[in-house]
């Protein structure tokens, strides 16, 4: 897949740090290690799903590629036309440039729109600033782009609260589409929505993606969901990776005894079927003071002692696509 996909993100030894300060001076007593040495190549057209627990890191990452957080160290480029630069160091016109090409959705619809003006001055604003400068061409787009959402041009009117949650975020997602962008970071998008509703977002989304031939970084923590938007998956934990693969063989066939457990937690809908839960035991680590080694191996059930003293590195099977980082594969034999 690699050899034949078009890689748009580069993302080299990320890493978002947050100072913890002390005292009048705010001496820098510590970090808070969000994102951790993240590598990876993000191909263009593709869903690539984040997952892992709440404070794993995956929407820090999110907020770094968007460079709506500043990174500590790392690179993050990006293709601008078979030329790849680096956006972490990037002037102010040139991150002008760069917005235009990603856009962000945010988790909750209603504190993403002003709720004291209209629709029409929420849509308007991003279209003025990015040089839309007739009346009649920035209603054109928002007209386009409120008929791909399935929501009627005279609702541009109203006000954020004369919608419902599911509306909300379908407006959401067409202003970030106004722009007409190349990628969309989607912040767990569907999370604050009913399941009916998430569905009807989830399918809007897809058949967007096709239309548009966008690419999107899906954050979210319901794997069903995951499973059904992504065609690959990254799964995070304290701020690292810890496995990439296709959407298909990390459901079937996970390597990682993290996403063995996260996986095992998805409820089967099927009351004659019974599933076995794996319960991990012990405590998250803080990730202020990570502990020596593979951050997981104070919960892992399979821990061995090179995991409490080396951090593993991440390695591919033969077909090169499953990326785990985990002893137990050292060499990147099978189980």
């Amino acid at each position: 897949m690699s050899e034949n996909k078009e890689v748009i993100f580069r993302i080299k030894n990320l890493k978002t740090w947050f100072p913890i300060t002390k005292g009048a001076f705010k001496k820098v007593v510590g970090n808070v290690k969000a994102v951790d040495g993240v590598g990876l190549d993000i191909y263009k057209g593709e869903t690539l799903g984040i997952v892992g627990e709440s404070g794993c890191g995956k929407s820090t990452f999110g907020k770094t590629v968007m460079m709506l957080e500043k990174p500590t160290d790392g690179q993050v480029e990006f293709n601008f036309g078979g030329e790849f630069k680096d956006i972490t160091k990037f002037t102010k016109d040139e991150m002008f440039e760069f917005r235009k090409k990603v856009q962000m959705v945010f988790q909750d619809p209603y504190s993403a729109l002003n709720p004291q003006k209209k629709i029409y001055t929420s849509f308007e604003e991003p279209l003025k600033v990015h040089g839309v400068k007739t009346e009649a061409e920035r209603e054109k787009i928002m007209q386009q782009v409120l008929k791909m959402v399935n929501i009627q041009p005279d609702y541009l009117m109203r006000y954020p609260h004369e919608f419902s949650g599911g509306q909300r975020q379908r407006l959401c997602i067409a202003r970030a589409l106004e722009v007409m962008p190349e990628v969309l970071i989607c912040d767990e998008p569907v999370s604050a929505l009913d399941v009916s509703i998430q569905a009807q977002v989830l399918n809007l989304m897809k058949y967007i993606q096709r239309d548009m031939k966008l690419t999107y970084l899906f954050i979210a923590h319901d794997l069903s969901v995951v499973q059904y938007m992504a065609d690959r998956i990254m799964v995070m934990y304290l701020g690292k990776v810890v496995e990439v693969a296709d959407s298909k063989a990390l459901y079937e066939k996970p390597m990682h005894p993290y996403t063995k457990a996260l996986l095992s937690a998805i409820p089967v809908p099927d009351i004659h079927t019974t599933k076995k839960r794996q319960i991990l035991e012990g405590e998250v680590p803080s990730p202020i003071n990570k502990p020596a080694g593979c951050a997981f191996h104070n919960r892992c059930p399979q821990c061995m002692e090179i995991c409490k003293t080396k951090d593993p590195d991440m390695i591919r099977d033969q077909g090169g696509e499953h990326m785990v980082a985990c002893h137990l594969y050292s060499g990147g034999k099978d189980q």
